[in-house]
């Protein structure tokens, strides 16, 4: 691994100490590529992934636009997919990537599709 992915992997593990997601409040994990952005609902007490979404979805894949506003799109998917659930709160966890440019989009198009963290 190189420098920048172990300082990653660190931050990851430090958040990841402190923050927990369960059935009625789960985690909302992100991750980014270089090309792609993935978000997922997470009950890390029986392990299980609630719903995902990507921008490699067909819808969102089809759309025009920047990385960016693909992945406030990822957030208003995954926001859908959680109320059609019944969840309305959940935690986010950005995974080790700053709050910032794709990472801050995914969590306001989270907010806009009415999840609350």
């Amino acid at each position: 691994m190189n420098v920048k992915a172990l300082r990653r992997q660190r931050i990851k593990y430090t958040v990841r100490k402190k923050i927990s997601g369960t059935a009625q409040r789960p985690r909302l994990c992100v991750y980014r590529s270089n090309t792609d952005i993935y978000a997922q609902l997470i009950d890390d007490l029986s392990n299980a992934t609630l719903a995902s979404a990507s921008s490699r979805d067909k819808d969102i894949a089809a759309q025009k636009g920047t990385k960016t506003s693909k992945s406030k799109m990822v957030g208003e998917a995954i926001a859908k997919k959680a109320v059609a659930l019944g969840l309305s709160e959940c935690v986010f966890d950005r995974g080790g990537f700053l709050y910032h440019g794709r990472v801050k989009a995914v969590a306001d198009g989270a907010r806009e599709g009415g999840l609350k963290f």
